[in-house]
């Protein structure tokens, strides 16, 4: 039973509402309203149907002087509304027509949702409102094993700065933006990359039982904003059209050519996805600050 539903019922409704919004994006597209899907996909409506039934479920369970607060709930329902609107809405058309829009999109699923969701620290919540066989898969030693590997510094700031330069590889973007299969993987190592990334170095925690110290995670938020930079430097610099897919489908802003699509672009790589790392890098030196605050009251207080 959650949230005054029984599990099978509620499953039985999510498909239901799922197969007749499939339905409709297929064959009566036009009716639907832009909040709909451009094209739909059951993996990402099912798995954010499933994060925000976990969460509203993990809240109920929750006793209400452990709850998180309606700031960290306003991230996470933030975070997860942003990467879901620009995967599974009519914004999905434009990423796939515009070079900057697709910019755009990334920043949401890798930097900006990713970044909110980190920020209301919801493993707890999720944790108690999963179904015990999906707790069990979640916490299984394989799992953990991939987490620890991932979440270390060198390999997480690696992955970060190197899926944007593979996604952004000419040849390897223009055969992702092809094929479908490989655009929907595409998106997916962005987002859970950018989980995985910020969750490290947004844990509210000190070390232990967190796995870096503050200071540690400020240098690696800032490390990987120097080859955004790089690369956003280089993009805008080229007089060479990179990108000739969105020449080939047809842009949807006729009136932007090849060379500005290719420079606004840069724009998002390097301003605003630079900009997320100094942010990043402002909030643990801000609780650096707060947990050696707090030690010095403690030795004071020893002294007395």
């Amino acid at each position: 039973m959650a949230l005054g539903i029984p599990q099978g019922a509620a499953l039985a409704m999510a498909v239901g509402f799922g197969a007749l919004l499939a339905w409709l994006c297929r064959d009566h597209p036009a009716r639907l309203p832009a909040i709909a899907p451009w094209e739909f996909s059951w993996p990402e409506y099912l798995a954010s149907l499933a994060c925000l039934w976990w969460y509203a479920n993990g809240l109920l369970r929750t006793p209400a002087d452990r709850r998180p607060s309606y700031v960290r709930r306003i991230c996470f329902l933030a975070g997860l509304g942003l990467i879901y609107a620009v995967l599974q809405t009519r914004f999905l058309y434009l990423a796939e027509h515009m070079f900057f829009l697709h910019r755009v999109q990334h920043l949401v699923l890798h930097h900006l949702g990713p970044f909110l969701i980190a920020l209301a620290w919801p493993g707890e919540t999720l944790a108690r409102g999963m179904p015990p066989w999906a707790l069990r898969l979640a916490l299984s030693p394989p799992v953990r094993r991939v987490c620890a590997a991932i979440q270390r510094p060198l390999p997480a700031a690696a992955l970060f700065v190197g899926l944007i330069f593979l996604w952004l590889y000419p040849p390897v973007h223009f055969r992702a933006m092809v094929e479908a299969r490989l655009y929907g993987v595409m998106d997916w190592t962005m987002v859970v990359d950018g989980i995985f990334f910020f969750c490290l170095v947004l844990d509210p925690r000190v070390a232990p039982p967190s796995g870096l110290s503050f200071a540690a995670r400020i240098v690696l938020a800032l490390s990987v904003q120097i080859p955004q930079i790089a690369l956003g430097a280089f993009l805008a610099a080229s007089a060479r059209d990179l990108y000739p897919w969105y020449d080939l489908c047809g842009r949807v802003f006729a009136m932007i050519g090849a060379h500005a699509d290719q420079q606004f672009g840069a724009f998002v790589v390097l301003f605003p996805g630079g900009m997320m790392s100094a942010v990043t890098a402002l909030i643990v030196f801000g609780r650096l600050w707060r947990a050696e605050q707090q030690s010095e009251v403690v030795r004071a207080c020893a002294r007395l």
